[in-house]
């Protein structure tokens, strides 16, 4: 009965956020996932430099990073093929002394926080989340995740997250660009949606999907083998109300069409950011980064356009600045 109980909880906790359950998916280069919530909390007490002293910057042509100074024309300007990456560290003085992510290993909105962090070399530490009881949260009021503390404050909402983390590496970027903003708000109220009923689409891929998932999450040996064959079956049938609820007549078709949607965004550019990825073709990549390996992610590469700009994503992001496991 406890563990008929653990699985119908697990369910719950998928099924309270439909997005959540969009992300129980394979991240080919590490991090962890299992179910999906985010939001806001209030921030305590953490460290904001972006007061401290920036070297001044020009104005940078590359869409999606824009960040603007009264500097003279003395000023030196970045050459557009300039590595964001490298440019950022040298312009912004943010250096947390230490970044915790709470997290479902197959949460979308957990991995869009991941890809931000490794794009821009900001090391940090998972701590997985048991979705049956979320002891590891437990001393939040916020009881979704993500949520991640830099130097002990809290942040939530992984949009939220990343607009403050951008602001205080960049506290002149424009977070309202319509483009960026456009294609960061599809991704939250569009492509999140159409996941899970792809990666729960049959009983083996469901079965899947919580393979994975209860390799990587937090889990007791009794717990996985509960949360896989109890919460398969439970999110079979919940992904069909899903697809119900968001108006989905054919699975694939619907992630295809995603996919293609994108990649007519992109209007023959690297990125929507141009030359390097912005906020929005980070958050597009993190959402699909974990299903990239699943049977839904293979057929969706195989049978549209996005392959390419997948691989030049990988690329752009690199490896992982995810460090060792915190405990």
């Amino acid at each position: 009965m406890r563990g008929l109980n653990g699985a119908i909880s697990l369910a719950r906790v998928l099924r309270a956020n439909s997005t959540a359950a969009s992300t129980f998916l394979r991240q080919p280069r590490t991090a962890p996932c299992a179910a999906t919530y985010c939001s806001h909390s209030i921030p305590k007490n953490l460290i904001d430099r972006s007061d401290l002293s920036i070297p001044p910057v020009a104005r940078s042509d590359i869409i999606g990073f824009r960040y603007y100074s009264s500097a003279s024309a003395t000023a030196t300007t970045s050459t557009p093929q300039q590595d964001l990456k490298t440019r950022g560290a040298e312009q912004h003085s943010f250096n947390p002394k230490e970044v915790v992510l709470f997290q479902y290993e197959a949460c979308p909105f957990c991995n869009k926080v991941k890809a931000f962090l490794d794009y821009h070399g900001i090391e940090y530490k998972i701590v997985e989340v048991n979705p049956m009881n979320k002891k590891e949260i437990k001393w939040s009021d916020y009881k979704k995740v993500p949520i991640v503390t830099v130097d002990g404050e809290q942040l939530v909402d992984s949009s939220d997250i990343i607009d403050k983390l951008i602001k205080r590496m960049h506290p002149d970027y424009d977070l309202n660009a319509d483009e960026e903003k456009k294609w960061r708000e599809w991704v939250d109220n569009h492509l999140v949606h159409v996941l899970s009923p792809n990666i729960y689409r049959t009983v083996s891929e469901a079965l899947e999907s919580f393979d994975y998932i209860t390799t990587k999450g937090n889990f007791s040996l009794y717990e996985r083998l509960v949360a896989k064959y109890g919460g398969a079956a439970a999110m079979y049938f919940v992904s069909k109300k899903l697809k119900k609820r968001h108006n989905i007549t054919d699975e694939r078709a619907a992630l295809y069409g995603a996919a293609e949607q994108w990649v007519d965004a992109l209007k023959g550019r690297k990125f929507l950011g141009d030359l390097e990825p912005n906020l929005a073709d980070l958050a597009v990549f993190g959402v699909l980064r974990p299903i990239r390996h699943l049977k839904s992610g293979l057929d969706m590469v195989e049978h549209t356009r996005i392959g390419k700009w997948f691989s030049e994503m990988e690329h752009a992001v690199g490896q992982t600045s995810r460090m060792s496991e915190h405990k």
